[in-house]
């Protein structure tokens, strides 16, 4: 059985709450990726900052990067794996969601990131298929 440990980039790198989103932007930057996890003081999860985010929620919005916290970016509860949630869970889980990343998660602490593509390189090409389709329709 594939589980969301098996195929999920071991991943430790998040923005804190308080950084800014100009340092998140920074550290997207260096790291080449298009979203961070979002982690408070304690190290538990609280959201995903995407590079959509900055651009749609900050800099359309007018507001300066430079003041405006990660944090406020977090909306709601993530949405989350288990470190040994099996395969068939990841693609219900990102098809309900419509989400093309999911922080996975053992009890409390971020273990690592399953993106879109890290499914797509584990998973048969069918339930793949199906759910790109359920993520890019409304």
């Amino acid at each position: 059985m594939t589980t969301a440990r098996d195929i999920m980039t071991p991943w430790a790198e998040f923005v804190r709450a308080d950084e800014t989103v100009y340092d998140a932007a920074e550290k997207m930057a260096r790291l080449d990726v298009g979203s961070l996890p979002i982690c408070g003081a304690d190290e538990r999860l609280k959201g995903v900052l995407t590079d959509r985010d900055i651009v749609v929620k900050v800099l359309a919005r007018g507001k300066d990067p430079r003041s405006c916290q990660a944090g406020e970016l977090a909306q709601g509860e993530a949405v989350t794996i288990g470190a040994d949630d099996d395969a068939a869970e990841i693609l219900d889980t990102m098809a309900s969601h419509k989400v093309r990343r999911l922080p996975v998660i053992d009890g409390n602490k971020l273990v690592g990131i399953i993106a879109l593509a890290d499914v797509a390189r584990a998973l048969p090409d069918v339930p793949v298929g199906d759910l790109v389709d359920a993520i890019s329709t409304d």
